[in-house]
């Protein structure tokens, strides 16, 4: 059976993947980045490659902050790689007018307004639990580990990466994502050869939102890597 890897947004703690989780049909393992450390995308993808299966085939689900992960790791072509997931993700700065700003990122409150991140996150689709939800993941990350992945989401960059990408690749698209925009999903599917999109009416918190329905596409993208099983 074909494992889901899921690789958490910027908290980095997998507490947010629990609706979907309970929700999708498939052997899911949650990997949660160590929150002592202010790990670089480098350090991030070393870490992840120590947690990925060693006897079985995967599929990784990169949501948001962890795309540049999952597209790293995508680009040396593990042998039980079998496709990759995008949520609401990017290869590069998904904004880059904030790129000046990159230095700036350590005056930044150290627990910015729960309501104002709720605001950009879930949109029309905030719920007091999704709310209470994100409350427990940040208390459990310290400001300085945060501001070090802010720093470097505003500076990644894996598009020189993109071409050596060969395994089939799932961009989930947000109708209603005020985090990530469409030119960094355009900028994914015009790199990754036989990459396709698919977009659901959802906020960027995608997952959470809309768990089911992101299940079903993504059980079908995986049915659709297994040998025997493509329909």
């Amino acid at each position: 059976m074909t494992r889901l890897v899921l690789l958490p947004g910027m908290d980095g703690t997998g507490e947010l993947f629990g609706a979907f989780a309970d929700t999708v049909r498939a052997d899911t393992q949650v990997v949660r980045y160590p929150s002592t450390q202010a790990l670089d995308y480098a350090e991030l993808e070393q870490f992840v490659l120590s947690k990925l299966p060693r006897q079985e085939p995967f599929v990784l689900l990169g949501e948001s902050f962890s795309g540049p992960v999952a597209l790293s790791i995508a680009a040396s072509r593990p042998a039980l790689l079998r496709g990759i997931v995008l949520c609401c993700s990017f290869a590069r700065n998904p904004r880059p007018s904030l790129a000046p700003l990159r230095s700036m990122v350590k005056w930044l409150p150290d627990r910015p307004p729960v309501d104002l991140l709720m605001w950009f996150l879930t949109g029309r689709f905030a719920t007091q639990p999704l709310r209470e939800a994100l409350s427990r993941a940040l208390a459990q990350v310290p400001p300085d580990i945060l501001r070090a992945r802010m720093r470097a989401a505003i500076g990644v960059d894996l598009v020189p990466k993109l071409h050596s990408i060969t395994a089939p690749l799932l961009y989930l698209r947000a109708a209603e994502d005020r985090v990530v925009p469409h030119a960094a999903s355009r900028l994914v599917l015009d790199k990754v050869r036989g990459s396709r999109e698919v977009e659901l009416v959802a906020p960027h918190f995608l997952l959470q939102a809309r768990p089911q329905e992101a299940a079903k596409v993504i059980e079908e993208f995986i049915r659709a890597t297994e040998p025997g099983l493509a329909r």
